[in-house]
């Protein structure tokens, strides 16, 4: 098929609706249609030529078409290859009886391929399920290819043998999820994959103490808007309770407590505080933690910043009830 490039592109071919050689291509729309009849005979074509402009090359001398971009989350790195069921080479010729055979053996070695080998076969397995993990807790592409990263180095390390995959690819997320202070909790990851939330946390622990991994303190302020939302609190009590967990790390007092507990228990008193009373019940639930942990967090909050939040004798009695 030949054609010059102007506004459209001019092609050699009849229309099979009226006959007449008078294709042309949009190059904005990227249908082929007839401009005598007005016939459209392709949608959204795909230009096969070269990049008009190259933005990694300063002289723009190399125009050679970039595919997508590598990703770690894939088995190859996305650098795979397909050789096509089509016995026809580039101008639409049909290959010779032996070049046919030579090429099926080629295609049934290609289709092989990415399954040779032990490591291989497990690689994408587990990369299968990191993606349908990740999906189901809506999390972001940098968390994902840091835990593809980490399971990589785990499978080279030997740490899966005699181990679940599964497994495995969790506490590689979480592990993730940890390192970029992204709020999730151990429980939402073994909900999301039906798995016992006390192995996820024994693969987690055998991830940090094989692979020598350091991960930050949690923030407990990530956790208040989303136990907010599950509570129906408004974004001013959301707000309130923020600013409570900065000053208790201020005046050192979060050491030692569990970030979830005591982003309820600032939630629970920013809600009695702005007048938008929540029980400790529902507070614990979305939170995932025990009303004895919000209930002693709060005490311990209304001690050491009762003055300093201007809480009253009324409020706190409210609050204990």
């Amino acid at each position: 098929m030949r054609y010059t490039r102007t506004s459209v592109l001019q092609v050699s071919d009849r229309c099979p609706h009226c006959g007449k050689r008078t294709l042309v291509e949009d190059v904005n729309t990227g249908e082929f249609s007839c401009n005598n009849c007005g016939y459209v005979i392709t949608e959204k074509s795909v230009d096969q030529g070269p990049e008009w402009r190259n933005f990694g090359d300063e002289k723009g001398a190399d125009r050679a078409r970039g595919g997508a971009p590598i990703s770690i989350t894939y088995r190859d790195m996305g650098l795979s290859t397909m050789i096509g069921g089509s016995n026809r080479d580039a101008s639409g010729r049909a290959f010779a009886s032996p070049m046919r055979s030579t090429i099926d053996r080629l295609r049934k070695w290609d289709n092989r391929s990415p399954a040779f080998g032990n490591q291989e076969k497990n690689l994408s397995i587990a990369l299968r399920e990191l993606e349908k993990m990740a999906d189901k807790l809506g999390v972001s592409q940098a968390v994902r290819e840091r835990a593809a990263y980490i399971y990589r180095k785990a499978l080279e390390r030997g740490l899966l043998r005699g181990r679940s995959i599964i497994g495995i690819s969790a506490a590689s997320l979480y592990a993730a999820m940890r390192d970029t202070e992204t709020p999730r909790t151990l429980k939402d990851i073994a909900e999301a994959n039906n798995l016992d939330r006390k192995a996820v946390a024994r693969d987690y622990r055998i991830l940090l103490r094989e692979m020598d991994l350091t991960m930050p303190v949690a923030d407990a302020a990530r956790n208040v808007n989303r136990i907010a939302s599950r509570v129906g609190l408004s974004e001013r009590v959301a707000r309130k309770a923020i600013e409570i967990v900065r000053i208790t790390e201020e005046k050192e007092i979060s050491a030692g407590k569990s970030p979830m507990g005591l982003a309820a228990a600032s939630l629970y008193l920013a809600g009695v505080m702005e007048g938008e009373v929540k029980t400790q019940k529902d507070i614990a639930e979305a939170a995932g933690v025990t009303e004895v942990t919000v209930r002693n967090r709060y005490k311990g909050l209304r001690a050491d910043l009762g003055t300093q939040l201007g809480l009253s004798e009324a409020e706190a009695h409210v609050a204990v009830q």
